[in-house]
């Protein structure tokens, strides 16, 4: 069990170490999300939850903006010298509270 570091995940981009998953391929497709904006919400945002216990690798829940200044999240995990993206999405209100970092209590 470990926590993931954001400068970690940061530097696997910078090391061109990032890899999407079939999943999450679609779900961008799916939600209007290009590989740019991942980029970016990984590079600006920060790590809002942890999965330590994820598996097969421990993952993490990063908000962050696209290119646009939309906020998306991001799960992405960590292969202990790469990053896999997990999925991606819009979140919303119903689900979160207006900062998008702070999951709405009576959903949990």
């Amino acid at each position: 069990m470990r926590e993931l570091d954001i400068h970690v995940l940061r530097a696997y981009y910078e090391d061109d170490v990032v890899f999407i998953t079939n999943h999450a391929a679609e779900r961008c497709r799916q939600r209007g999300i290009v590989t740019r904006d991942i980029r970016h919400a990984v590079m600006s945002g920060e790590i809002i939850e942890q999965y330590p216990d994820d598996y097969p690798f421990p993952s993490c829940l990063i908000c962050g903006k696209d290119s646009t200044g939309r906020t998306i999240h991001v799960c992405m995990g960590d292969e202990g010298g790469s990053g896999r993206i997990i999925t991606t999405y819009l979140p919303t209100e119903d689900r979160w509270h207006s900062d998008f970092k702070t999951r709405r209590k009576d959903l949990q």
